[in-house]
């Protein structure tokens, strides 16, 4: 079957499977999902703590601990987004062959 294939054909399929790795690994980036979740339950709990009644705040010994938990979520989440923004995972380089090196069958 690779005898239907040529080397230029071979190459040009690889680029494009590391083009898709990496778009891939970019996507799946570990600060996108931790930062979105914290920001998803950041505001959940912030809500609950804008809501949260007398008796809930006094159970707490008078901090609406909803609020300052749900801010400081909030405040990590948008960190990790951030960080992802500033400093984007590098993308694979591509392996660079010898120009003088090619084979003729």
């Amino acid at each position: 079957m690779s005898e239907f294939y040529s080397e230029k054909d071979l190459q040009r399929e690889i680029t494009e499977l590391q083009g898709k790795s990496a778009t891939a690994a970019r996507l799946f980036d570990i600060r996108r999902i931790i930062g979105g979740l914290f920001v998803v339950y950041g505001v959940i709990v912030t809500i609950a703590g804008f809501t949260a009644s007398d008796a809930d705040i006094d159970k707490a010994e008078g901090v609406n601990i909803n609020l300052w938990t749900g801010l400081g979520m909030l405040a990590l989440g948008l960190f990790f987004l951030v960080w992802l923004k500033l400093r984007p995972a590098a993308p694979v380089p591509p392996a660079v062959e010898p120009e003088g090196d090619e084979r003729v069958e």
